[in-house]
């Protein structure tokens, strides 16, 4: 037995270049133990050099019609020819020796061999000979085995002869029932039947007021002017509502109080949420047959829009649940943003559709009154600015273009090589910016006044977003920038710096909506893809 002692002494690391102990000489003399080192060379003690990762790799000069040719008989036949060694072969050495280790190219069949494959057709004939032998063909020579099925077909056709009677064999036709109406008559259009129900525990309350009335019980006054107070960024969750089965699209705060939420998801449902008090579902509305794109309150907040992937946008009655009017596009595209204009008093509406174009109706006639049709792709984003006489639009084509108010001609086009599709946007509070979650995982930052130039110096990164329409906001005071994340985070930004504040683990999934409450100072809602809508403070 070996000193145990001794042999932890004699180990020594690969990279250590002196011996912390005296070896006696018979230690010296011993032979080597142990697997031997692939990599070591036999002259001397020097490692082989690697050029790849898991060895050192030969290099051999060969073509490429030669390398195309032995990679196709290794995966045909499971041989190939070695390149280091004349005449020898990998693989499956059996069958190499069996095909006398011809390749691919080498086993092709001869043209002699081929044509004897192929069927014979009949030669083009002459031009100059109309009928008969001989005659032309040309392109609608038939093969031999057309031919031969021709000629079964002529003797079902041949003349009878005059003793024998002709007898048809007659296909009887199966009789089908006849149908009832419910089969043919045409099935109802779900699409135009809404419904409502109210969630609460009491529709009124001792005043007879409904939810609509701003709470005036609370510790901060819902009704003063938004971006007062300094803003904070939230740490932790106070509450959260569940009753959506599928994702949620759009969450949208009452405006200006922000005292109810409203939140469209994709299981066709949009539900209307007390934000104080007993923070419980109001009401439910319920019209549309497919998931809904996008919601949007109008400027005083007793209506608001929804639109949906079965083609239709409705206007809703906040307090009642009614729905007032329905409007389609002439060509019935997918509406996938709403924008009430804010200085019409919720009379004309825009729709950015999945046809290239944004629609401008009124609600009043229920008419379409303008078109704005200049986008390549379906349109993202619909943002107003300048005191709401004009507005910018983002489209899958990777442009920005901005608009007059009813005037169907872009006054501002920009579109760049580096530019991505930009999917969502926020106005700054400050009304001089409009920020754009671009789809390369950033946030850009694009003027708002005369020249919409990008601001190269604003730019928010650190989160990911790519292949998710991911909500950006402003904090009310403008202080604080707020993105989702595809990771189920939500980040916050300093807007003077643009360096990364602080980021929370909100969600499992993806958090596709993010929204800053405009009177508190540090309450967010996010809503992810599993359907559930968290409170943060």
């Amino acid at each position: 037995m070996q000193d145990p002692m001794r042999l932890q002494l004699m180990l020594a690391k690969p990279t250590d270049t002196a011996l912390t102990y005296n070896v006696p000489y018979a230690d010296l003399a011993r032979p080597s133990q142990g697997p031997s080192n692939p990599y070591k060379t036999t002259q001397g003690n020097v490692l082989k050099r690697k050029n790849a990762l898991t060895g050192n790799a030969q290099e051999a000069v060969i073509s490429d019609a030669t390398f195309t040719a032995q990679h196709r008989t290794f995966q045909s036949l499971g041989y190939t020819k070695d390149p280091s060694v004349n005449g020898a072969f990998v693989g499956d050495l059996a069958k190499a020796q069996a095909l006398e280790g011809r390749d691919v190219i080498q086993m092709r069949p001869s043209r002699e061999e081929s044509a004897a494959f192929r069927r014979k057709r009949q030669k083009k004939g002459d031009a100059s000979i109309v009928d008969g032998d001989g005659a032309y063909k040309g392109p609608w020579a038939r093969y031999q085995d057309d031919q031969m099925y021709e000629d079964e077909a002529a003797l079902g056709e041949e003349e009878l002869a005059s003793d024998e009677e002709y007898i048809e064999e007659a296909i009887v036709p199966a009789r089908d029932a006849v149908p009832t109406k419910l089969t043919s008559d045409y099935q109802d259009d779900l699409a135009n039947t809404e419904t409502t129900e109210f969630n609460g525990t009491a529709q009124y309350d001792y005043q007879g007021r409904t939810y609509m009335h701003v709470p005036q019980d609370l510790d901060i006054d819902l009704r003063k002017e938004a971006g007062t107070q300094k803003n904070y960024i939230p740490k932790k969750l106070i509450h959260t509502w569940k009753s959506h089965t599928k994702a949620i699209n759009a969450l949208r705060f009452f405006p200006n109080s922000g005292h109810l939420l409203l939140s469209a998801s994709a299981d066709t449902k949009v539900k209307l949420w007390d934000v104080y008090h007993n923070r419980e579902l109001l009401r439910t509305y319920s019209g549309h047959t497919k998931s809904v794109t996008d919601a949007t309150f109008s400027p005083t907040g007793t209506h608001f829009l929804t639109g949906s992937y079965d083609r239709h946008m409705k206007l809703w009655d906040t307090e009642t649940g009614a729905c007032i009017s329905r409007f389609q596009t002439s060509t019935k595209a997918v509406p996938h943003v709403l924008r009430f204009h804010p200085a019409s008093d919720a009379r004309e509406f825009l729709a950015g559709t999945s046809d290239k174009k944004i629609v401008q109706f009124d609600t009043r006639s229920g008419a379409m009154t303008q078109e704005y049709d200049h986008h390549l792709q379906a349109v993202n984003t619909i943002t107003f600015v300048d005191d709401d006489r004009r507005f910018i639009t983002t489209s899958d084509d990777k442009s920005l273009r901005a608009w007059e108010y009813n005037i169907p001609v872009p006054i501002k086009f920009i579109a760049e090589p580096y530019m991505y599709a930009l999917v969502r946007a926020a106005p700054h509070p400050a009304g001089k910016a409009v920020l754009f979650q671009s789809a390369d995982n950033q946030i850009v930052v694009y003027a708002s006044t005369d020249r919409f130039r990008q601001n190269r110096k604003k730019c928010f990164r650190g989160h990911n977003n790519a292949g998710y329409a991911i909500d950006v906001g402003v904090s009310p005071d403008g202080q604080f920038v707020m993105s989702g994340d595809s990771g189920g985070f939500v980040c916050f930004w300093d807007w003077k710096t643009c360096k990364m504040w602080h980021k929370i683990q909100a969600h499992e999934g993806a958090v596709v909506c993010a929204q800053w409450h405009p009177r508190e100072s540090s309450k967010v809602v996010t809503a992810g893809l599993e359907g559930g809508i968290k409170f943060w403070d």
